[in-house]
Parts: C-alpha cells; structure tokens; sequence
C-alpha cells in the first residue's frame, strides 16, 4: 500500500499541473459543480468498469497467458498493450497513452501481488482521481 500511496502522489501532482496547464477551468469542475453525479460516476466506474477490466486483463490475462512468455518484462509490456488497446475506442492518443501507463502500473502490481482486489483498487484510486482532477472529459466520462 506505501508503494501505491506514492505512485498516487505523484499522479496526483503529474495530473493537477496538466489540467492546469492545459484546461484551467476543467481542474475539479465536476466535483465543485455537480458533486452527485462525481459520487455516482465514481461508484459505477469502479464497480462496473474497473473490476472486471481487472478480472480480464489482469486476473484471466495473468492466468491464461504466463506459460506462453519466458521474458516476464516482455510479458508485462503486452499486458499494457493489449490493455491499451481496450481503450482504442475513444479515438484519443491521450487515453491511449494514459491507459498503457496504467496497464503498466497495474500489471506490476498483479505480477508483484498475484491480488486482483490490490490492484482494482490501485486502478480504481487512479482513474477516480483523473476524473475528480477535471480530466474526465479528455476520458470519456459524462461531465
């Protein structure tokens, strides 16, 4: 949990400066102007987005793939990608780029912990802060 706490601070820092940077008025629109929807985009993103893309590209990806790679990097490397890949749909090189990040993270953290519920967690902390910090709509999420 230290490591996570870390790698959370530093997103947070990483994330508040971008918005800032590029989309002042966006940096914590939705939480300071329409706090109930915030509060229940955050409950439905976790519940029904970010614990089964941990089950897939985590948890089944892990399981059913290990025994094809000897390079755990190089295997860890794919899990991003394919992850990333997910997201393509959105037709945006930031989601892209952000989610290949995160499936970087995430997949470090399965391969270290062998815990789904540590890193549906983790992705859960991570993806409600870059909505709460104004990035939800560079993300796909109803602002």
């Amino acid at each position: 949990m230290k490591q996570t706490l870390v790698k959370f601070l530093a997103i947070v820092c990483i994330t508040t400066l971008f918005v800032w940077l590029t989309n002042k008025e966006a940096l914590f629109m939705v939480l300071i102007n329409k706090p109930k929807l915030w509060l229940f985009i955050l409950f439905i993103y976790s519940v029904f987005s970010v614990y089964p893309q941990e089950l897939v590209y985590r948890t089944f990806y892990f399981k059913r793939y290990h025994s094809l790679f000897k390079n755990k990097n190089l295997f860890i490397f794919l899990n991003a990608v394919v992850f990333s890949l997910g997201h393509i749909f959105f037709r945006n090189t930031l989601v892209i780029v952000l989610t290949f990040l995160g499936g970087l993270l995430f997949a470090i953290t399965y391969n270290k912990t062998k815990s789904t519920l540590l890193v549906t967690i983790e992705h859960t902390i991570y993806g409600c802060w870059l909505f709460t910090v104004g990035m939800g709509d560079m993300l796909g999420f109803p602002q």
